[in-house]
């Protein structure tokens, strides 16, 4: 069953054309907010956004923080309510169900060895030694790990795509 998230206090409701989250999606994202949310002001703020990345790993820059809490933050109080968080979230769901490869990552799949008919396969180990001389940061085993799901050691097309999506 699908529910539509309205924030009553503001009478705030979802764009027409917007994906809508599952009440199980709906229970995950108040776990999550809940935890975000660590002085339990009702909001997450920038401090408490920070905090939860960095404790998943992340380093945002003061910019990238920034970046998000503009996305999120869409009655410019400088705080992140449950309403704005479940519509990030409902974008970013919208924005997966609707991703289509798009011309850049076939010729960056094509670049690394596959065809351009979205056929062939990437070795994952060569993967692994252009990341890292390119000097980036990606976590590239975790990477493979996650869209090589049949284990051969290759990246066909749709698992590249899955990657080039996640990053």
């Amino acid at each position: 069953a699908l529910i539509k998230c309205v924030d009553h206090r503001r009478g705030l409701a979802p764009a027409m054309n917007q994906v809508f989250l599952t009440a199980e999606e709906l229970r995950a994202c108040q776990l999550v907010f809940e935890k975000m949310d660590t002085d339990k002001s009702g909001a997450i703020e920038t401090w408490e956004l920070k905090a939860a990345l960095q404790s998943m790993g992340q380093d945002p820059t003061d910019e990238e923080l920034f970046a998000m809490m503009t996305d999120m933050d869409q009655d410019t109080n400088g705080r992140i309510e449950y309403a704005e968080f479940v519509r990030f979230v409902e974008r970013q769901k919208a924005a997966h169900m609707n991703f289509k490869p798009d011309t850049d990552t076939l010729e960056a799949f094509v670049a690394l060895g596959g065809n351009s008919d979205k056929t062939g396969q990437l070795d994952v180990n060569k993967l692994r030694v252009l990341i890292r001389e390119l000097g980036l940061t990606v976590d590239i085993d975790k990477l493979i790990a996650e869209v090589d799901t049949d284990g051969s050691g290759f990246v066909d097309f749709d698992e590249f795509a899955e990657m080039m999506r996640d990053e």
